[in-house]
């Protein structure tokens, strides 16, 4: 049996259906994220395993106990949110401890546990400031310290780094996968970020209106969606219909075809593929992302930004290769 098993979940706000028959599971110190867009039932799925909310139906199993008739302070979880919920009239340590007075640890213990947390989040010096000193990434850091102090069996995370800078979230994401790979704690994040999902995560369960689409490692899940759903929210897939993919392809399909844009190639050669026309570009950082139009069939290149090649301006006339290994048909 797995560490945690989520089995036959259903939950519902009056004629609402939140989600419905989940089933997933994760196993001891096995990082899993819910992904998916808002509003389809992840946040509420995870508050369901914390307790913090009620389901209509099924049962939530860790480590072979059944925690829906429990309490949520009698579960072993420890639940870390988009925002951090400090104390603003404590300080960092107190903060950090407040758990460990909850459960009447002895003073010595706590302080020890309290340093032992705050060296592992790089908060060693800032035990006596408080929360308006902090900035939001040290917040968040407070956050994760104080469930982590308590020595949880299960770790949730609900997007906690989405109210973050780009540059924060990075550094932040980073320091949670060392930790929770240090301390071998299973962890069930949820976040909408598809790069979050798949930097992070050891299995990714992907949702959509209140049911699992899909669920996989982070490179089955960009290399193989299942279908359209999955195609256009993880990999920024060209979805083309069976006429549009016979046009461009010479052959026949039964039905949509996702076609990836890092499996597509741009060449001033006209006898190199398919003739296509530039409609527009974004620079990305390392990546050039091209729209290009190909007889009547728009399609989305990415090219790897290398300053010595130029820029191929709206209205180039170039030709198109595709890897087609890389072509997956989707229901």
């Amino acid at each position: 049996m797995s560490f945690l098993s989520v089995e036959r979940l259903n939950k519902s706000f009056g004629d609402t259906r939140v989600f419905h028959d989940i089933d997933f599971a994760a196993e001891r110190g096995e990082f899993v994220t819910l992904l998916g867009p808002s509003g389809c039932g992840k946040s509420t799925l995870l508050r369901c395993i914390a307790g913090l909310t009620s389901v209509d139906s099924g049962r939530v199993m860790l480590d072979g106990e059944d925690l829906v008739p429990l309490s949520p302070q009698k579960r072993g979880i420890a639940m870390v949110f988009q925002s951090y919920a400090l104390f603003p009239n404590m300080t960092v340590e107190q903060n950090v401890a407040f758990g460990l007075r909850m459960q009447k640890v002895p003073s010595a213990e706590a302080r020890q546990r309290v340093d032992e947390v705050l060296q592992m989040v790089e908060l060693s010096g800032f035990a006596e400031r408080y929360p308006h000193q902090l900035s939001g990434g040290q917040c968040q850091r407070v956050a994760l310290a104080r469930s982590l102090v308590t020595r949880p069996r299960l770790l949730l995370l609900d997007e906690p780094l989405s109210a973050l800078d780009a540059r924060i979230r990075k550094h932040l994401r980073e320091q949670i996968r060392r930790i929770q790979q240090e301390l071998q704690l299973t962890t069930v994040f949820v976040t909408h970020d598809q790069e979050e999902a798949l930097t992070l995560s050891d299995r990714i369960v992907l949702m959509n209106a209140g049911r699992i689409v899909q669920s996989g490692d982070a490179e089955t899940l960009y290399t193989a969606p299942r279908d359209a759903f999955a195609a256009g929210f993880i990999g920024n897939y060209n979805l083309l219909d069976a006429q549009q993919a016979g046009k461009l392809l010479g052959r026949s399909f039964s039905g949509q075809v996702a076609i990836r844009p890092e499996s597509l190639r741009l060449s001033q050669d006209p006898a190199d593929g398919i003739a296509v026309q530039v409609l527009a570009h974004s620079l990305l950082g390392n990546v050039i992302r091209y729209r290009v139009e190909a007889d009547g069939v728009e399609l989305t290149v990415d090219v790897l930004n290398r300053s010595a090649d130029r820029l191929y301006p709206a209205g180039s006339r170039l030709a198109l290769t595709i890897d087609h290994d890389s072509i997956r048909e989707v229901a």
